[in-house]
Protein backbone atom coordinates (compact mmCIF):
# COMPACT_ATOMS: atom_id res chain seq x y z
CA UNK A 1 0.00 0.00 0.00
CA UNK A 2 1.08 3.66 -0.63
CA UNK A 3 1.38 5.95 2.30
CA UNK A 4 0.39 9.65 1.47
CA UNK A 5 3.05 11.18 1.58
CA UNK A 6 2.82 14.67 3.98
CA UNK A 7 2.78 18.29 3.76
CA UNK A 8 5.05 20.11 5.96
CA UNK A 9 4.44 20.22 9.20
CA UNK A 10 2.46 23.37 10.49
CA UNK A 11 5.63 23.89 13.00
CA UNK A 12 8.40 23.99 10.50
CA UNK A 13 5.97 26.24 8.43
CA UNK A 14 5.33 28.22 10.91
CA UNK A 15 9.21 29.28 11.74
CA UNK A 16 10.06 29.85 8.11
CA UNK A 17 7.05 31.73 7.32
CA UNK A 18 7.70 34.10 10.42
CA UNK A 19 11.27 34.28 9.68
CA UNK A 20 11.35 35.53 5.98
CA UNK A 21 7.86 37.49 6.50
CA UNK A 22 9.10 39.74 9.10
CA UNK A 23 11.92 40.91 6.88
CA UNK A 24 10.20 41.98 4.52
CA UNK A 25 6.90 43.03 5.71
CA UNK A 26 7.54 45.75 8.23
CA UNK A 27 5.08 48.80 8.04
CA UNK A 28 6.22 51.57 5.88
CA UNK A 29 3.72 54.01 6.50
CA UNK A 30 5.36 56.45 8.67
CA UNK A 31 8.55 56.60 6.54
CA UNK A 32 8.83 59.68 5.19
CA UNK A 33 7.67 60.93 2.05
CA UNK A 34 11.25 61.85 1.03
CA UNK A 35 12.37 58.29 1.63
CA UNK A 36 9.28 56.67 -0.08
CA UNK A 37 10.33 58.72 -3.53
CA UNK A 38 13.63 57.68 -3.69
CA UNK A 39 12.65 54.38 -3.28
CA UNK A 40 9.68 54.73 -5.86
CA UNK A 41 12.62 56.07 -8.21
CA UNK A 42 15.17 53.33 -7.79
CA UNK A 43 12.55 50.92 -9.71
CA UNK A 44 13.76 48.87 -6.65
CA UNK A 45 9.75 48.43 -4.59
CA UNK A 46 11.80 47.83 -1.48
CA UNK A 47 8.88 48.63 0.98
CA UNK A 48 5.63 48.47 1.78
CA UNK A 49 3.76 51.59 1.73
CA UNK A 50 0.26 51.92 3.67
CA UNK A 51 -2.12 54.63 3.24
CA UNK A 52 -2.75 57.36 5.78
CA UNK A 53 -6.02 55.90 7.34
CA UNK A 54 -4.38 52.57 7.77
CA UNK A 55 -1.57 53.59 9.74
CA UNK A 56 -3.52 53.59 13.24
CA UNK A 57 -4.42 50.09 12.70
CA UNK A 58 -0.75 48.95 11.08
CA UNK A 59 0.55 50.56 13.93
CA UNK A 60 -1.62 48.41 16.66
CA UNK A 61 -1.11 45.11 14.92
CA UNK A 62 2.60 45.58 14.62
CA UNK A 63 2.63 46.39 18.54
CA UNK A 64 0.49 43.29 19.06
CA UNK A 65 2.29 40.87 17.04
CA UNK A 66 5.85 41.72 18.56
CA UNK A 67 4.28 41.49 22.15
CA UNK A 68 2.76 37.95 20.90
CA UNK A 69 -0.61 39.23 22.03
CA UNK A 70 -3.44 37.32 20.50
CA UNK A 71 -5.97 38.94 21.70
CA UNK A 72 -4.88 42.27 21.25
CA UNK A 73 -3.68 40.89 17.31
CA UNK A 74 -7.07 40.13 16.81
CA UNK A 75 -8.73 43.16 17.59
CA UNK A 76 -6.23 45.18 15.77
CA UNK A 77 -6.43 43.13 12.60
CA UNK A 78 -10.26 43.37 12.65
CA UNK A 79 -9.87 47.35 12.63
CA UNK A 80 -6.96 46.54 10.02
CA UNK A 81 -8.91 44.98 7.60
CA UNK A 82 -11.88 47.39 7.82
CA UNK A 83 -9.72 50.51 7.23
CA UNK A 84 -7.99 48.92 4.10
CA UNK A 85 -8.37 50.05 1.02
CA UNK A 86 -5.07 49.73 -0.85
CA UNK A 87 -3.24 46.77 -2.32
CA UNK A 88 -0.05 47.72 0.23
CA UNK A 89 -2.73 48.03 3.20
CA UNK A 90 -4.29 44.47 2.37
CA UNK A 91 -0.83 42.70 1.96
CA UNK A 92 0.41 44.10 5.40
CA UNK A 93 -3.34 43.15 6.47
CA UNK A 94 -2.50 39.92 5.36
CA UNK A 95 0.76 39.28 7.15
CA UNK A 96 -0.66 40.24 10.11
CA UNK A 97 -3.60 38.03 9.45
CA UNK A 98 -0.85 34.85 9.11
CA UNK A 99 0.93 36.29 12.62
CA UNK A 100 -2.32 35.74 14.31
CA UNK A 101 -2.67 32.02 12.43
CA UNK A 102 0.94 31.60 13.67
CA UNK A 103 0.10 32.53 17.42
CA UNK A 104 -2.91 30.91 17.60
CA UNK A 105 -1.11 27.73 15.62
CA UNK A 106 -4.49 28.01 13.61
CA UNK A 107 -3.43 26.51 9.94
CA UNK A 108 -6.97 27.71 8.37
CA UNK A 109 -6.25 31.44 9.35
CA UNK A 110 -2.47 31.12 8.14
CA UNK A 111 -3.46 30.16 4.55
CA UNK A 112 -6.53 32.73 3.97
CA UNK A 113 -3.56 35.28 5.65
CA UNK A 114 -0.74 33.98 2.65
CA UNK A 115 -3.63 34.10 0.17
CA UNK A 116 -4.30 37.75 1.69
CA UNK A 117 -1.12 39.20 0.73
CA UNK A 118 -0.71 36.64 -2.44
CA UNK A 119 -3.97 38.25 -3.79
CA UNK A 120 -3.11 41.80 -3.72
CA UNK A 121 -0.72 41.41 -6.30
CA UNK A 122 2.24 43.41 -4.37
CA UNK A 123 4.00 40.12 -2.92
CA UNK A 124 7.91 41.37 -3.23
CA UNK A 125 9.64 38.84 -5.59
CA UNK A 126 11.93 37.96 -3.74
CA UNK A 127 9.68 36.45 -1.27
CA UNK A 128 7.05 35.34 -4.05
CA UNK A 129 8.83 31.75 -4.05
CA UNK A 130 8.37 31.15 0.19
CA UNK A 131 4.76 32.50 0.10
CA UNK A 132 3.38 30.70 -2.92
CA UNK A 133 5.35 27.39 -1.73
CA UNK A 134 3.41 27.08 1.79
CA UNK A 135 -0.07 28.32 0.30
CA UNK A 136 0.54 25.42 -2.00
CA UNK A 137 1.24 23.77 0.56
CA UNK A 138 -1.41 24.45 2.84
CA UNK A 139 -3.89 23.94 -0.29
CA UNK A 140 -2.34 20.33 -0.57
CA UNK A 141 -2.59 19.59 2.91
CA UNK A 142 -6.65 20.68 2.76
CA UNK A 143 -6.87 18.18 -0.03
CA UNK A 144 -7.94 21.14 -2.66
CA UNK A 145 -5.31 20.15 -5.04
CA UNK A 146 -6.72 23.03 -7.77
CA UNK A 147 -5.00 25.81 -5.90
CA UNK A 148 -2.40 23.57 -4.82
CA UNK A 149 -1.56 23.50 -8.45
CA UNK A 150 -1.76 27.02 -9.08
CA UNK A 151 0.53 27.90 -5.95
CA UNK A 152 2.94 25.53 -6.50
CA UNK A 153 3.30 26.37 -10.27
CA UNK A 154 4.00 30.23 -9.03
CA UNK A 155 6.34 29.04 -6.75
CA UNK A 156 8.52 27.04 -9.35
CA UNK A 157 8.31 29.99 -11.34
CA UNK A 158 9.63 31.92 -9.15
CA UNK A 159 12.64 30.29 -8.04
CA UNK A 160 11.54 28.02 -5.58
CA UNK A 161 14.35 25.44 -3.93
CA UNK A 162 11.66 23.53 -1.63
CA UNK A 163 12.97 19.81 -1.71
CA UNK A 164 8.84 19.15 -1.17
CA UNK A 165 8.00 20.63 -4.14
CA UNK A 166 8.01 18.58 -7.17
CA UNK A 167 6.33 15.96 -4.98
CA UNK A 168 3.54 18.00 -3.70
CA UNK A 169 3.13 19.44 -7.39
CA UNK A 170 3.40 16.27 -8.79
CA UNK A 171 0.94 14.40 -6.66
CA UNK A 172 -1.84 17.42 -6.59
CA UNK A 173 -1.45 17.00 -10.92
CA UNK A 174 -2.43 13.25 -9.83
CA UNK A 175 -4.99 13.73 -7.52
CA UNK A 176 -7.00 15.41 -9.87
CA UNK A 177 -6.36 12.64 -13.14
CA UNK A 178 -3.86 14.58 -14.70
CA UNK A 179 -1.43 12.05 -14.92
CA UNK A 180 0.69 13.45 -17.64
CA UNK A 181 1.48 16.85 -15.73
CA UNK A 182 1.86 14.46 -12.68
CA UNK A 183 4.01 12.51 -14.75
CA UNK A 184 6.48 15.04 -16.42
CA UNK A 185 6.92 16.81 -13.15
CA UNK A 186 7.96 13.80 -11.76
CA UNK A 187 10.36 12.56 -14.19
CA UNK A 188 11.86 16.58 -14.65
CA UNK A 189 12.36 16.16 -10.24
CA UNK A 190 13.93 12.71 -10.71
CA UNK A 191 16.64 13.87 -13.35
CA UNK A 192 17.05 17.00 -11.83
CA UNK A 193 18.14 15.05 -8.33
CA UNK A 194 20.11 12.79 -10.36
CA UNK A 195 22.25 16.11 -12.25
CA UNK A 196 22.40 17.47 -8.74
CA UNK A 197 24.28 14.00 -7.68
CA UNK A 198 21.29 12.95 -5.28
CA UNK A 199 19.15 10.09 -5.05
CA UNK A 200 15.23 10.91 -6.13
CA UNK A 201 12.43 10.54 -3.59
CA UNK A 202 10.91 7.14 -4.05
CA UNK A 203 7.73 9.26 -4.30
CA UNK A 204 8.52 10.49 -7.41
CA UNK A 205 8.00 7.24 -8.79
CA UNK A 206 5.99 5.03 -7.07
CA UNK A 207 3.35 7.50 -6.92
CA UNK A 208 3.30 7.83 -10.62
CA UNK A 209 3.35 4.23 -11.19
CA UNK A 210 0.26 3.88 -9.22
CA UNK A 211 -1.29 6.24 -11.25
CA UNK A 212 -0.81 5.06 -14.36
CA UNK A 213 -1.43 1.25 -13.08
CA UNK A 214 -4.91 2.71 -12.49
CA UNK A 215 -5.21 4.21 -15.94
CA UNK A 216 -4.13 0.77 -17.48
CA UNK A 217 -1.35 2.73 -18.93
CA UNK A 218 1.29 -0.37 -17.98
CA UNK A 219 3.47 -0.54 -20.43
CA UNK A 220 4.23 3.46 -19.30
CA UNK A 221 4.28 2.12 -15.38
CA UNK A 222 6.69 -0.35 -16.74
CA UNK A 223 8.70 1.94 -17.76
CA UNK A 224 9.13 4.05 -15.02
CA UNK A 225 9.79 0.98 -12.51
CA UNK A 226 12.37 -0.38 -14.95
CA UNK A 227 13.73 3.52 -14.29
CA UNK A 228 13.09 3.36 -10.69
CA UNK A 229 15.70 0.52 -10.55
CA UNK A 230 18.75 2.86 -11.07
CA UNK A 231 18.09 4.47 -7.58
CA UNK A 232 16.49 1.96 -5.76
CA UNK A 233 17.38 -1.72 -6.94
CA UNK A 234 16.85 -3.58 -3.41
CA UNK A 235 15.43 -7.28 -4.00
CA UNK A 236 12.39 -6.24 -2.66
CA UNK A 237 11.90 -3.46 -4.97
CA UNK A 238 13.14 -5.46 -8.17
CA UNK A 239 10.77 -8.06 -7.36
CA UNK A 240 7.65 -5.71 -7.97
CA UNK A 241 8.98 -5.37 -11.15
CA UNK A 242 9.65 -8.51 -12.43
CA UNK A 243 6.42 -9.73 -10.62
CA UNK A 244 4.26 -7.86 -13.02
CA UNK A 245 6.71 -8.74 -15.86
CA UNK A 246 5.93 -12.31 -14.78
CA UNK A 247 2.45 -11.80 -14.96
CA UNK A 248 2.71 -10.72 -18.65
CA UNK A 249 4.72 -13.29 -20.11
CA UNK A 250 1.45 -15.55 -20.72
CA UNK A 251 1.86 -19.11 -22.21
CA UNK A 252 5.70 -18.21 -23.10
CA UNK A 253 7.42 -20.31 -20.65
CA UNK A 254 11.34 -19.43 -22.34
CA UNK A 255 10.13 -15.78 -21.13
CA UNK A 256 8.94 -16.73 -18.04
CA UNK A 257 11.89 -17.94 -17.09
CA UNK A 258 14.24 -15.80 -18.58
CA UNK A 259 12.32 -13.15 -16.30
CA UNK A 260 12.99 -16.01 -13.34
CA UNK A 261 16.27 -16.28 -13.87
CA UNK A 262 17.00 -12.34 -13.21
CA UNK A 263 14.91 -12.29 -10.41
CA UNK A 264 17.10 -15.15 -9.19
CA UNK A 265 20.03 -12.96 -10.00
CA UNK A 266 18.70 -9.45 -8.12
CA UNK A 267 18.33 -11.90 -5.20
CA UNK A 268 14.37 -11.13 -5.30
CA UNK A 269 13.19 -14.24 -4.95
CA UNK A 270 11.85 -13.43 -1.86
CA UNK A 271 8.28 -16.37 -1.81
CA UNK A 272 8.17 -20.25 -2.33
CA UNK A 273 5.89 -20.10 -5.60
CA UNK A 274 8.64 -18.44 -7.39
CA UNK A 275 10.81 -21.26 -6.66
CA UNK A 276 7.99 -23.25 -7.67
CA UNK A 277 7.42 -22.08 -10.98
CA UNK A 278 11.00 -21.67 -11.76
CA UNK A 279 11.65 -25.45 -10.81
CA UNK A 280 8.49 -26.66 -12.74
CA UNK A 281 10.01 -24.89 -15.93
CA UNK A 282 13.20 -25.29 -15.70
CA UNK A 283 12.49 -29.05 -15.49
CA UNK A 284 10.40 -29.21 -18.57
CA UNK A 285 13.78 -27.35 -20.09
CA UNK A 286 15.55 -30.26 -19.14
CA UNK A 287 18.37 -28.27 -16.76
CA UNK A 288 18.54 -30.47 -13.54
CA UNK A 289 21.92 -28.77 -12.79
CA UNK A 290 19.85 -25.52 -13.15
CA UNK A 291 16.68 -26.98 -10.60
CA UNK A 292 19.08 -28.64 -7.76
CA UNK A 293 21.11 -25.60 -7.93
CA UNK A 294 18.25 -23.53 -7.25
CA UNK A 295 16.76 -25.57 -4.31
CA UNK A 296 20.05 -25.43 -2.60
CA UNK A 297 19.38 -21.63 -2.73
CA UNK A 298 15.96 -21.19 -1.71
CA UNK A 299 16.90 -23.73 1.34
CA UNK A 300 20.01 -21.47 2.21
CA UNK A 301 17.86 -17.93 1.88
CA UNK A 302 15.69 -20.01 4.49
CA UNK A 303 12.48 -19.18 1.64
CA UNK A 304 12.47 -22.85 1.10
CA UNK A 305 12.05 -24.71 4.78
CA UNK A 306 14.49 -27.81 5.41
CA UNK A 307 13.20 -30.48 5.83
CA UNK A 308 10.65 -29.27 2.71
CA UNK A 309 9.23 -32.43 1.04
CA UNK A 310 7.69 -31.10 -2.25
CA UNK A 311 11.21 -29.37 -3.12
CA UNK A 312 13.37 -32.31 -1.18
CA UNK A 313 11.81 -34.89 -3.38
CA UNK A 314 12.80 -32.17 -6.78
CA UNK A 315 16.08 -32.05 -6.08
CA UNK A 316 16.53 -35.86 -5.75
CA UNK A 317 14.85 -36.03 -8.90
CA UNK A 318 16.56 -33.35 -10.35
CA UNK A 319 20.07 -34.83 -9.37
CA UNK A 320 19.74 -38.02 -10.76
CA UNK A 321 18.95 -36.64 -13.88
CA UNK A 322 22.09 -34.48 -13.76
CA UNK A 323 24.27 -37.50 -13.34
CA UNK A 324 27.40 -36.93 -15.17
CA UNK A 325 25.88 -34.22 -17.14
CA UNK A 326 28.42 -31.82 -16.69
CA UNK A 327 31.45 -33.51 -16.85
CA UNK A 328 30.33 -34.64 -20.51
CA UNK A 329 29.06 -30.94 -21.67
CA UNK A 330 32.68 -30.11 -22.59
CA UNK A 331 33.50 -32.23 -25.61
CA UNK A 332 29.79 -32.36 -26.64
CA UNK A 333 29.98 -28.34 -26.87
CA UNK A 334 33.07 -29.05 -28.91
CA UNK A 335 31.61 -30.99 -32.04
CA UNK A 336 31.21 -29.40 -34.97
CA UNK A 337 27.23 -31.30 -34.58
CA UNK A 338 25.99 -29.01 -31.86
CA UNK A 339 27.70 -26.00 -33.28
CA UNK A 340 26.24 -26.07 -36.69
CA UNK A 341 22.36 -27.18 -34.92
CA UNK A 342 21.15 -23.83 -34.00
CA UNK A 343 18.87 -25.07 -31.51
CA UNK A 344 21.35 -27.91 -30.20
CA UNK A 345 23.90 -25.36 -30.21
CA UNK A 346 21.72 -22.79 -27.60
CA UNK A 347 20.18 -25.34 -25.90
CA UNK A 348 24.42 -26.61 -24.83
CA UNK A 349 24.41 -23.31 -23.71
CA UNK A 350 21.90 -22.61 -21.71
CA UNK A 351 23.10 -26.07 -19.83
CA UNK A 352 26.47 -24.80 -19.67
CA UNK A 353 25.45 -21.54 -17.68
CA UNK A 354 23.09 -24.15 -15.76
CA UNK A 355 26.19 -25.04 -14.02
CA UNK A 356 27.47 -21.13 -13.65
CA UNK A 357 30.00 -21.50 -16.43
CA UNK A 358 29.21 -18.46 -17.93
CA UNK A 359 32.39 -18.37 -20.23
CA UNK A 360 32.45 -21.30 -21.96
CA UNK A 361 28.44 -20.64 -22.47
CA UNK A 362 29.08 -17.55 -24.89
CA UNK A 363 30.74 -19.15 -28.18
CA UNK A 364 27.80 -21.90 -28.08
CA UNK A 365 25.07 -18.89 -27.87
CA UNK A 366 27.28 -17.74 -31.15
CA UNK A 367 27.74 -20.38 -32.94
CA UNK A 368 23.21 -20.73 -32.24
CA UNK A 369 22.94 -17.19 -34.09
CA UNK A 370 25.34 -17.93 -36.94
CA UNK A 371 23.74 -21.33 -37.70
CA UNK A 372 20.71 -18.84 -38.08
CA UNK A 373 18.56 -19.74 -34.72
CA UNK A 374 16.52 -17.39 -33.09
CA UNK A 375 18.90 -13.94 -32.95
CA UNK A 376 16.58 -12.41 -30.19
CA UNK A 377 16.80 -15.64 -28.20
CA UNK A 378 20.62 -16.70 -28.39
CA UNK A 379 21.52 -13.12 -28.38
CA UNK A 380 20.02 -12.15 -24.78
CA UNK A 381 20.89 -15.17 -23.30
CA UNK A 382 24.55 -14.82 -24.57
CA UNK A 383 23.85 -10.86 -22.63
CA UNK A 384 23.16 -13.18 -19.73
CA UNK A 385 25.84 -15.36 -19.55
CA UNK A 386 28.60 -12.37 -20.69
CA UNK A 387 26.81 -10.26 -17.94
CA UNK A 388 27.48 -13.14 -15.05
CA UNK A 389 31.00 -14.35 -16.31
CA UNK A 390 31.71 -10.44 -15.49
CA UNK A 391 32.34 -8.97 -18.70
CA UNK A 392 29.99 -5.89 -18.63
CA UNK A 393 30.97 -4.09 -21.81
CA UNK A 394 30.62 -7.44 -23.53
CA UNK A 395 26.70 -8.03 -22.01
CA UNK A 396 25.67 -4.38 -22.66
CA UNK A 397 26.56 -4.93 -26.55
CA UNK A 398 24.61 -7.80 -26.58
CA UNK A 399 21.81 -6.39 -24.60
CA UNK A 400 21.50 -3.31 -26.96
CA UNK A 401 21.07 -5.91 -29.94
CA UNK A 402 17.70 -7.10 -28.47
CA UNK A 403 14.59 -5.32 -29.69
CA UNK A 404 11.92 -8.06 -29.06
CA UNK A 405 9.82 -9.13 -25.95
CA UNK A 406 13.21 -9.58 -23.75
CA UNK A 407 14.01 -5.71 -24.95
CA UNK A 408 12.76 -4.68 -21.21
CA UNK A 409 14.37 -7.68 -19.52
CA UNK A 410 18.10 -6.57 -21.32
CA UNK A 411 17.20 -3.16 -20.23
CA UNK A 412 17.02 -4.29 -16.64
CA UNK A 413 20.18 -6.66 -16.90
CA UNK A 414 21.87 -3.28 -18.11
CA UNK A 415 20.63 -1.62 -14.77
CA UNK A 416 22.06 -4.57 -13.11
CA UNK A 417 25.52 -4.30 -14.30
CA UNK A 418 25.61 -0.73 -14.05
CA UNK A 419 24.55 -1.79 -9.92
CA UNK A 420 22.07 1.16 -9.72
CA UNK A 421 22.27 3.11 -6.01
CA UNK A 422 23.00 1.33 -2.83
CA UNK A 423 20.71 -0.33 -1.16
CA UNK A 424 18.21 1.63 0.81
CA UNK A 425 15.38 0.70 3.33
CA UNK A 426 12.66 -1.12 1.86
CA UNK A 427 10.40 1.19 -0.38
CA UNK A 428 6.76 1.44 -0.65
CA UNK A 429 5.66 -1.86 -3.12
CA UNK A 430 4.27 -0.47 -6.20
CA UNK A 431 1.59 -3.36 -6.57
CA UNK A 432 -0.41 -5.40 -4.75
CA UNK A 433 1.48 -8.20 -5.42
Amino acid sequence: MFKRFRSMPATAMAAALGCALMMSAAPAGAKEKKEKDKKEESGKGGGISVSKGFIPAAKKMEEASKAKDAAALQAALAEGQASATTPDDKYLAGFYQLQLGILNKDQAVQSQGLDAMLDTGVTPAENAATYNFFSGNFAYGAKDYAKAVKRLEAAKAAGSTEAQLPLLLMDSYLQQGQIDQGLAIAKAGIEASRAAGQRPSDELYVRPIQALQKANRNPEALDLMTLRMRDYNQPQVWRQTLFILLQQTGENKEIALDTLRLMRATKSMLQRPEYSEYAALATEAALPGEVVALVAEGKASKVIPTPDANFDGIAKTQGERAGDEESTLTAYAAKPSTQSNPKVAGATGDALVSYRRYADAVPLYKAAIAAGGDKELWTYRMGVAQALAGDAAGAKASFAQVTGPRKRLADLWVIKIDGGAAPAPAAAPATGS
